[in-house]
């Protein structure tokens, strides 16, 4: 057998701690399959005394993760703190001291992934990211390997589990998202500050990064249109199951003749698809791809065990031999991609209108509509009581969504509306 590979983990916390347990617990398994054992020849962690219910006193000891990145006892530095700043440069010196990377950090490799790949490639080093994109699913490895023979259309779907946790309640339950947000923060499915997940952010960083191995570009976060799902309340998530779709939070990445369309925002898909069934904390990415078709991946998208996994997988790689371009293809052959218009881009779409039910109103909406070539597919009013709220819901045919957000605000210019109007885009995945 091989000399053993020697890691430096910076970072002790849920996913950290969980690939000490996992190599532990699985050292044989992993030295069979890899032809050498993987040995943690050092750690970092801001509190050294924290029970992480692991023993961290075997393993030699670094305060600042970039003594440890440095460090001639590693051959692999696992990047596990999270963030751009300290991450950063420990990557950075991990890589300019010979050492390959792994890293679970999907803020990191959206916002400098091109950069810290090139880097790599100068050193012939690895700098390997399977958790920082769906947690478990084997996405990354599935388009920067499994899928390199075929032109990739579009890669898309769940990416965060609490977005996805508090949507299934809310169906479940008729509870208000934020009942639903609370119990999250409860039950650990959520942060503190939900900002991240609940705002799209979350899922924004890990589209990017599979937009990217998708389509050879360089990850650009600032290209990816973001929206959460704070404003969906249980009546949207009622009328969606009328009409025989589910509510999900979506990120999704087309390649168009217009350029890279990049979004994360709200979406309902019919019910019955592979997408509508993932439900909780569960993750599912779809790729379109030329020779393979359709294809859905489904799983853990965080925690412990299926983070750790993931991280486990790209030191297997490493241990194997295998090198890979961080992307799929050589750094210098990353392209900027040219940002498609999101208003240009044609659909269907949801509106919920407040309004109270008075004479005209119902005509003043389907005249907003029509004068922005919006044409009705189907509508539902509710309430029959003269100045109580009542709700138009309507769904569109196919249209452009500039023309949709135009009526939108034409309706609402013309005082039909008393609160503001829900658009939802409606998606086939």
């Amino acid at each position: 057998m091989s000399d053993a590979l020697r890691i430096g983990i910076a970072g002790l916390g849920t996913v950290g701690a969980g690939l000490v347990r996992l190599l532990t617990e699985n050292d044989d398994l992993i030295a069979a399959r890899c032809g050498r054992r993987i040995e943690i020849a050092g750690v970092s962690a801001r509190d050294r005394n924290k029970d992480r219910g692991i023993w961290p006193g075997r393993f030699d000891w670094f305060e600042d993760p970039r003594e440890l990145a440095a460090s001639g006892r590693i051959d692999v530095f696992v990047e596990l703190i999270g963030g751009v700043g300290i991450a950063a440069e420990a990557v950075e010196r991990a890589l300019q001291s010979g050492k390959h990377v792994v890293t679970a950090n999907k803020a990191l490799i959206a916002a400098r992934g091109a950069g810290l790949a090139a880097e790599a490639e100068k050193w012939n080093l690895a700098l390997n990211f399977e958790a920082a994109a769906a947690g478990g699913i084997p996405i990354v490895k599935a388009l920067r390997e499994g899928l390199a023979g075929n032109v990739v259309s579009r890669v898309g779907g769940i990416l965060n589990g609490t977005c996805n946790y508090i949507l299934s309640q809310m169906e479940e339950t008729g509870r208000s998202f934020a009942d639903v947000l609370a119990e999250a923060q409860a039950l650990g499915y959520a942060e503190a500050d939900p900002t991240l997940d609940v705002g799209g952010g979350d899922t924004a960083h890990k589209l990017a990064i599979l937009a990217s191995l998708a389509f050879g570009t360089v990850p650009d976060m600032d290209g990816v249109y973001c929206q959460g799902i704070e404003r969906i309340s249980p009546v949207d998530i009622g009328f969606a199951r009328e009409f025989g779709y589910r509510i999900k939070l979506l990120g999704i990445a087309t390649m168009t003749a217009r350029g890279l369309e990049a979004r994360v925002h709200p979406a309902m898909i019919q019910l019955g698809t592979a997408l509508a069934d993932v439900m909780g904390v569960l993750n599912g990415v779809v790729t379109e791809s030329s020779a393979a078709g359709s294809s859905v991946f489904e799983g853990r998208g965080a925690g412990a065990g299926p983070t750790a996994s993931a991280v486990a997988a790209d030191l297997i790689d490493i241990a194997r031999g295998l090198r890979v371009p961080a992307f799929g293809v050589p750094s210098n052959l990353l392209r900027k991609a040219e940002r498609a218009p999101l208003g240009e881009r044609e659909g269907t779409f949801y509106m919920r209108f407040d309004v109270l039910d008075r004479p005209g109103v119902l005509a003043t909406i389907a005249s907003s509509l029509a004068d922005k070539g919006v044409s009705i597919e189907s509508m539902i009013q509710r309430g029959r009581a003269p100045d109580e709220k009542v709700a138009i819901v309507i769904i569109t045919h196919e249209a452009r969504e500039s023309s949709v957000i135009g009526a939108i605000k034409a309706v609402e210019a013309a005082g039909a509306v008393v609160e503001p109007p829900c658009m939802i885009r409606m998606e086939r995945l």
